[in-house]
């Protein structure tokens, strides 16, 4: 039995796929298949937008955060370094105001501690700064040997209270200085003229048990300027003081310069520098050296007054004026630290030393006999200082009994 064979072309058509043919249903299903995936894919890219921009949204605002942060630290640094710079001009300016002011100032560089102290014994004087304050007739700021002091007063400041309390020491007053040559019996005022400030305050330490190392020395000049700076004083001038106070007005009128007029009138009234610095010189009227040291402490007292009533500008032009008419032995420091209570000082108390005196000529000369020395000591530790019953010193004892025996006053 003979197979006919198919002819070629079957069999390539045979071997081709067949295509398959869809139906209307299949392409619905495959149309909605494909419709839901690519609202599923619509939707996952929605929702990566919304997280992109969330994102985004955060990173911002972060970045902003830290831009206003980094902005307000640098605004802090900027106030830093102008509070700074500020701060620098300021010190500055106060360096130079304060170099300027005190540079005028005549600092004494003799060695302070060196002077005499006697060894005694009197625990109140710890609780008081004092200060020996010299007022010269020097007419050219001379401040040193050949000078004599022609008030010499002790300033007791009680360090807790600022009050203060002033004792004249009589310049005729008879006692021991320890010169160059040799020690002998003299008046206090002469110890300035032979060895300046330092033997001065040696003596008055010798003399009185005290332990002084800081003095203040002013001329006529810086006591005039004060009182005229601050628009003059208030005085009670006496019907007897008029002849003797005209007098020192003329002859300050050509120590100082400047034109004060007489005072034609005794009572209260309001007198300038010269005619306060008159005042303060007045010798040959009233009890001598008593009424005069008196009168040094009342222009004291008002300037004191004066000031405490002035304005700071004032204030700072007195001490232009006076400082270079001023020596002393503190340095710029200690008298800003003196300075910065000088509206808490209260002169409560005056006095005089010697409290108890006998006016006596040896040689012809006149002197202020201490009556005694020892005792007089005692009443001056008491009225400085506080202190009962005080006992002085082997060297008070010894040049009192000195006193005594050359002068033979007791």
């Amino acid at each position: 039995m003979s197979t006919r064979k198919r002819p070629p072309r079957y069999e390539e058509e045979e071997k081709r796929p067949r295509r398959t043919t869809r139906t209307t249903s299949q392409s619905r299903s495959r149309s909605n298949s494909s419709s839901s995936s690519r609202r599923k894919n619509s939707t996952s890219h929605s929702y990566d937008e919304d997280f992109y921009d969330s994102s985004t949204k955060r990173r911002s605002s972060t970045s902003k955060s830290n831009t206003k942060k980094r902005k307000k630290k640098k605004k802090r640094k900027m106030r830093l370094l102008l509070f700074l710079e500020i701060l620098i001009i300021l010190v500055a300016l106060l360096y130079a105001a304060y170099y300027f002011v005190f540079s005028k100032m005549q600092t004494d560089h003799v060695n302070m501690e060196n002077v005499t102290i006697n060894h005694f014994q009197d625990d109140n004087i710890n609780h008081y700064k004092t200060i020996a304050l010299f007022g010269l007739d020097s007419q050219d700021n001379d401040f040193g040997e050949g000078n004599r002091s022609d008030a010499m007063i002790i300033a007791s400041i009680n360090k807790k209270t600022k009050e203060v309390k002033l004792l004249s020491l009589y310049r005729d007053t008879f006692v021991n200085v320890d010169r160059k040559e040799g020690s002998e019996l003299t008046k206090l005022t002469h110890a300035y003229s032979f060895g300046g400030p330092q033997l001065a305050v040696s003596t008055i330490n010798q003399n009185l048990d005290l332990n002084i190392t800081d003095y203040v020395t002013v001329n006529f000049k810086a006591l005039a300027n004060t009182v005229d700076l601050l628009g003059g004083i208030e005085l009670d001038i006496q019907e007897a003081e008029l002849g003797n106070l005209n007098d020192y007005i003329g002859n300050m009128n050509k120590i100082n310069g400047g034109n004060s007029p007489k005072i034609k009138k005794a009572g209260k009234q309001t007198v300038d520098g010269n005619q306060a610095v008159a005042y303060c010189r007045i010798r040959y009227v009233g009890n001598g050296d008593f009424r005069r040291t008196e009168r040094q402490r009342t222009v004291i007292e008002q300037i004191a007054k004066k000031a405490k009533s002035t304005n700071p500008i004032t204030l700072t032009k007195i001490v232009n004026e006076v400082l270079p008419h001023i020596q002393t032995s503190f340095d710029s420091l200690e008298v800003l630290s003196l300075a910065k209570d000088v509206f808490r000082y209260k002169i409560v108390e005056t006095q005089g030393f010697p409290f108890n005196t006998t006016g006596t000529k040896l040689s012809g000369i006149y002197y202020g006999i201490p009556t005694t020395l020892h005792s007089n000591v005692i009443e001056a530790h008491k009225f400085l200082f506080g202190t009962e019953n005080y006992t002085p010193s082997d060297t008070v004892t010894n040049i009192s009994n000195k006193i005594i025996n050359y002068t033979g006053i007791q």
